[in-house]
């Protein structure tokens, strides 16, 4: 069986809950389309979803809320989004035992108050890793400021899940042509990627497992070049950046693209890449089972196949396979 490792459900109070403290998670050009859910999920659709997951072959949904965090200035505000979430993901996985869990949730930019979301999370909630987004508030969550929250994943030996919080990398260039979703997420990914890889982060938090959404967006195509000429600037990397970047995990959410998922085959290998959906936001394209079967009708070795789907994913979260 698949388990899903990027899914997403948004509950109501949630949504309720970020409308009503607003936020600045991106810039005021984007925050219109892109900041929060459009919609809520109801509880009544969840027999629905459990039959597109049995449909596509996926045991478990691993849930997170995509580019619509908890963050916010107020550091209240942020604690009670971030409770609401984690919450209701807990309340779900009790309620269909083995068929979903999550990622915690954070209350950022406030450090302190998401180390202790961090730990209820973890060990009261049962929630298999940690949720972050690329940025927040236009700040990279690979900047220094954001240690404290690595340093504690990795005493915990802890999975982490990136998000791209859809802001077009604050780029003009990307949100003045409207690509701050359609390719703007992708860059994101290879952002965060190439600032872990500047900033050391494997290097001194070795013991976390880190997975980038989406097949790692450009990474896959770059890793020679990076290799050639990020040296230049970065002379003291403790190794070259295509080995970095292999140590971490990537998605197959690809939107069935067959050279995207040879490419990142290729790049990474298929121990590390892990399944993954985007549920719901690829079913405006495709059925459920697709955004996973893609897999198997690209031509990759079987081996690979049942590598990718049926037990990568189960061992980096820790579960039978």
């Amino acid at each position: 069986m698949i388990v899903d490792i990027h899914a997403h459900y948004f509950p109501k109070a949630y949504n309720d809950t970020l409308m009503r403290i607003g936020g600045r998670s991106l810039p005021e050009a984007a925050r219109a389309i892109t900041a929060r859910p459009l919609r809520h999920d109801d509880p009544a659709d969840i027999p629905t979803r459990l039959g597109q997951m049995d449909d596509a072959g996926v045991q478990l949904q691993v849930l997170s809320p995509a580019a619509s965090p908890p963050y916010a200035e107020k550091e209240a505000d942020a604690v009670e989004a971030a409770r609401i979430i984690n919450d209701n993901y807990a309340e779900l996985a009790v309620k269909y035992p083995g068929r979903f869990n999550a990622v915690v949730s954070l209350p950022l930019p406030h450090i302190d108050a998401s180390l202790r979301e961090m730990e209820r999370g973890l060990d009261r909630l049962g929630m298999l890793g940690v949720s972050l987004t690329c940025s927040c508030f236009d700040r990279s969550t690979a900047e220094a400021e954001f240690e404290p929250l690595y340093a504690e994943m990795n005493r915990r030996r802890a999975l982490l899940n990136y998000h791209p919080i859809q802001n077009g990398i604050c780029s003009p260039l990307i949100n003045d042509y409207k690509f701050t979703v359609s390719v703007g997420a992708s860059l994101e990914d290879a952002v965060i990627v190439l600032h872990l890889i500047a900033r050391r982060i494997p290097e001194r938090y070795p013991h976390i497992t880190y997975v980038i959404p989406h097949l790692g967006g450009l990474i896959p195509m770059q890793l020679q070049r990076l290799d050639n000429q990020a040296p230049r600037q970065y002379p003291d990397l403790p190794e070259r950046p295509s080995e970095t970047a292999r140590r971490f995990y990537y998605d197959t959410v690809g939107h069935g693209s067959p050279a995207a998922l040879l490419c990142a085959w290729k790049a990474f290998g298929a121990e590390h890449l892990v399944a993954g959906s985007d549920y719901p936001v690829l079913m405006a394209f495709e059925t459920y089972r697709q955004t996973f079967h893609y897999v198997s009708e690209v031509g990759l070795p079987a081996a690979d196949v049942e590598q990718i789907l049926h037990h990568n994913a189960q061992r980096i979260l820790g579960l039978p396979h």
